[in-house]
């Protein structure tokens, strides 16, 4: 069965021109990562055949999302059920360990001691939202997610930021470290342009007057210090 390979100019045609909300896909179809940031943008819904994962090479997309998708997680082990609380001394500290515990899982407004602990982002289920700010450029369609903020306890933050062709200024009241992942990423100040491409790191230093500009798509992870960037 042939491959079908689906572009982001692809995807606009099904969702802007055919007026198509859902795209059911061949096994070993191809979708580009920008092509499925576009339909997510667009609400093209798109269905995924049932493969195996021995049937995708493993540093697939494809793979990666049913190696995380909620079906093929490990199946929770419950947690043994308290002994009952007797009269005894050590009976009586496992009760007030165990109430301690299920306490302070089930509030979650309290941060781990410290703000020491691993937290996890999928890349891949982010979703984007409009940019905050009224840069006057809705023909850019910025979209941004933040990812980890100071609520997580990091005295940095950390981002995904998409922008289409054109150009807003900005001026930076912090340190910010762009990854490019995906498109052309342009940095333009009074020295000239920085040209950053898919893997690529570009830092800018505290007050630094730039614009954020493409000429046709960019997609870029950022990391700022201080962690509230927006005030």
């Amino acid at each position: 069965m042939k491959k079908e390979l689906y572009t982001a100019a692809i995807i606009e045609k099904l969702a802007l021109e055919d007026g198509q909300t859902t795209l059911v896909l061949g096994k070993g179809d191809i979708v580009t990562p920008l092509a499925r940031d576009r339909a997510r943008e667009l609400g093209l819904t798109l269905v995924w055949p049932e493969q195996d994962d021995h049937d995708l090479p493993a540093w697939s997309a494809a793979a990666q999302t049913n190696a995380r998708s909620p079906q093929q997680a490990p199946t929770a082990v419950a947690s043994p059920a308290p002994p009952p609380a007797g009269d005894d001394l050590e009976s009586k500290v496992r009760q007030a360990v165990a109430n301690a515990l299920g306490k302070a899982s089930s509030d979650e407004s309290v941060p781990p001691a410290g703000g020491h602990r691993v937290l996890h982002v999928d890349g891949r289920r982010v979703e984007m939202e409009p940019f905050p700010f009224n840069i006057r450029r809705p023909e850019m369609d910025v979209r941004l997610a933040d990812v980890i903020t100071s609520r997580d306890g990091s005295p940095m933050a950390a981002g995904f930021m998409t922008l289409h062709k054109g150009q807003f200024p900005w001026t930076l009241n912090y340190d910010e470290i762009e990854f490019v992942i995906e498109g052309e990423l342009h940095i333009i100040t009074d020295e000239g342009v920085t040209v950053g491409l898919p893997g690529d790191v570009i830092f800018i230093p505290k007050g630094s007057k730039i614009q954020f500009a493409t000429p046709g798509w960019a997609k870029f992870l950022y990391v700022t210090y201080p962690a509230d960037w927006a005030g």
